[in-house]
């Protein structure tokens, strides 16, 4: 009796996983969609493999790691503002840091690439991989560090008056 149990028990922890993964996420319909092909024409390759492919530069080599000049910075791939030079501190991680995005420009995901999760940082009108945010920033702010890739991002300066 124990045992048909035990089966019956399996089948039904087999059938419950199985089924979970085999549905599919519909992939989200961003305002700025291109193929791969158009992507890799407007994109260098670095740009690429961060924006499109979800990877990651390397720590201290972004220019706009230690660039505190007053503007805005935009979405490398689309050009959509994204985060304000005000809310930009020095981190110490080797990338640009933010304690917040401009409203409605960045969308959380859910990111399991290195066995746990995380939350992803995306342009929100191209769908492009920015990094990740996490809950150490600055407490006097918003206590966010977005970690962010400056490969990334275009950096706008803030025209004279």
């Amino acid at each position: 009796m124990r045992n048909i149990v035990l089966l019956c028990s399996m089948i039904f922890l087999i059938h419950c996983t199985t089924g979970a993964q085999d549905k599919k996420k519909e992939p989200k319909k961003y305002n700025v969609s291109k193929t791969d092909k158009e992507w890799k024409q407007l994109l260098s390759s670095l740009e690429y493999y961060v924006l499109r492919e979800a990877g990651t530069e390397r720590a201290f080599t972004s220019p706009l790691n230690k660039n505190y000049q007053p503007g805005v910075y935009v979405c490398a791939a689309c050009k959509t503002p994204l985060y304000l030079s005000e809310h930009k501190f020095d981190s110490g991680t080797g990338w640009p840091s933010f304690d917040r995005a401009i409203t409605n420009s960045v969308e959380l995901d859910v990111d399991y690439k290195i066995g746990y999760a995380r939350t992803e940082l995306k342009c929100a009108t191209c769908g492009g991989h920015l990094g990740h945010s996490f809950p150490d920033g600055p407490e006097e702010t918003t206590g966010e560090r977005h970690c962010i890739n400056g490969v990334a991002l275009n950096f706008v300066p803030k025209k004279e008056d």
